[in-house]
């Protein structure tokens, strides 16, 4: 009897760790509970500390997104790649005309503090580009770079 119940409490336990390792284990308490309150459908959770910040990688609906935390467990912003067509059409137009030499190589969404911003790589055989929206209608020039000529 004595066994069964060390076993039953052994399996318990270890059903609550992998609980919490699914939405925790890596985050602060903090952050942790923020993410839980914020995304409670969140499946799939990593984390990753940096100096300045908590990193939540998840899945929600088959869609991977990241939320970053400060220290203090609060939410900064969050992060989830796209595809061109989810672009609002204004941003994907001005890509389509401004950039029509280039392909597009890495995309992706930040919402933080109420407002949406867009970041695209852009490539051809000589240079890459990174844009940011700077409105719902244009981008602005983040980074170029020339690539080596002999690879």
């Amino acid at each position: 009897m004595k066994k069964m119940i060390v076993a039953a409490a052994m399996l318990l336990m270890a059903g609550m760790t992998s609980a919490y390792a699914e939405k925790g284990g890596g985050g602060n308490e903090a952050a942790v509970k923020s993410l839980n309150k914020d995304f409670a459908s969140a499946k799939n959770v990593q984390w990753e500390q940096s100096k300045d910040y908590l990193k939540a990688s998840f899945t929600i609906n088959n869609q991977v997104l990241f939320a970053f935390y400060n220290s203090n467990g609060e939410l900064q912003s969050v992060m989830r790649n796209i595809v061109s067509e989810q672009l609002p059409l204004s941003l994907l137009r001005n890509l389509k005309s401004g950039y029509g030499d280039y392909w597009i190589t890495d995309l992706y969404e930040i919402a933080a503090d109420g407002h949406t911003s867009y970041y695209v790589t852009l490539e051809n055989p000589d240079t890459k580009l990174v844009l940011k929206s700077n409105s719902e209608y244009n981008w602005t020039e983040s980074a170029k770079t020339l690539k080596d000529a002999v690879q």
